[in-house]
């Protein structure tokens, strides 16, 4: 069996992570046992969630514990197979971890899911046909609800989400702004994703300057806002958004490190009549087909074009997920394994 290399977390930051939070261990894997697999990871997904996890606090999911491989979605191959369903060669998407091997009991239900990469390259499924994609998804078709003509709002717009939730939104006939960080993540986000507009927040200084810049982007308000990032973002939005306008929130990427992050206006709410809802898109499993497929041909037909950012070898990981959390990556991060 081969030698499998691996990150834990070995101790829990004290505000911004750093590399010194993980650990690298090098182990032989385990011998399967009847009805599992073993699988050789070609990709491994870095996300903003993981922030929260290394945190100790109270939170939808369980602390990722210390002295175990860091959580993570990864894509790969089975190499080696004591299960029935999943044969040699299959190529296979589930939660591996920051490591290059795993032995899956594929027998878990949604432990392990066969996926087709004649189409569709293996990576987007992490990324645009994966959790990120369909994450996008729920936000837009089921709380959002969009109509055609109305007005969609992304943070973080080029990363996998964002650039998901741009494809959906313009598929549905509606003007979608984009806000980013950076001239060159506008410009991509309206050049080569079809959003109407991007923001670039890096030009602002406060929420009534950027809600300036929306006003001008939104002449007719906002009625849809999908919420990555919290602060002042949400506080310019806020300014901006319809009576009975819908907020999705997703993430609050600017409170990851642990620091309360206040809302100005919160008042506007019950003034205008909005409707709030966070979301965890691991509790909707129930939509995952559906959205998956719409997210497959929309990557198949080159209507969604999303960009990744991949560091190579798993050495790599933890600077590369640092450097997401400030927001260096340029659409979806990923460490490439083989």
């Amino acid at each position: 069996m081969p030698q499998n290399k691996q990150f834990q977390l070995d101790n829990r930051p004290v505000g911004e992570a750093l590399a010194s939070n993980f650990k690298l261990v090098v182990s032989d894997t385990p011998t399967l046992q009847d009805g599992q697999v073993l699988v050789r990871h070609h990709f491994l997904s870095l996300d903003p969630y993981m922030r929260g996890r290394m945190n100790d606090g109270k939170s939808y999911a369980q602390p990722q514990p210390l002295g175990q491989t860091m959580i993570g979605g990864t894509v790969g191959e089975v190499i080696e197979s004591k299960n029935t369903r999943f044969s040699v060669g299959d190529k296979v998407v589930g939660m591996g971890g920051w490591q290059e091997y795993s032995v899956v009991d594929a027998e878990v239900p949604g432990a392990l899911r066969r996926v087709d990469a004649t189409h569709i390259p293996l990576s987007a499924y992490l990324g645009a046909v994966g959790m990120p994609g369909v994450t996008a998804w729920y936000g837009l078709v089921k709380i959002i609800e969009p109509k055609a003509g109305e007005t969609m709002v992304v943070s973080a717009a080029t990363g996998a989400v964002g650039s998901a939730f741009g494809a959906l939104s313009k598929a549905r006939g509606c003007r979608t702004v984009g806000i980013a960080g950076g001239p060159d993540k506008c410009q991509y986000a309206v050049n080569e994703l079809g959003f109407d507009a991007c923001i670039d927040y890096k030009l602002h200084t406060d929420a009534a300057s950027l809600s300036k810049a929306l006003k001008e982007a939104c002449p007719n308000g906002v009625d849809g806002y999908f919420e990555n990032v919290g602060g002042m973002v949400l506080d310019a939005v806020l300014l901006r958004m319809n009576a009975f306008g819908r907020i999705a929130v997703c993430g609050m990427i600017a409170g990851y490190n642990g620091a309360p992050v206040p809302m100005t206006y919160p008042a506007l709410i019950l003034m205008s009549r909005l409707k709030i809802q966070g979301f965890i898109v691991s509790e909707h499993m129930e939509v995952w087909p559906e959205a998956l497929k719409e997210l497959g041909g929309l990557v198949a037909s080159g209507k969604l074009r999303a960009r990744e950012t991949i560091a190579m070898g798993l050495e790599a990981a933890p600077e590369a997920f640092l450097g997401l959390l400030k927001g260096k990556n340029f659409g979806k991060q990923l460490v490439k394994l083989i």
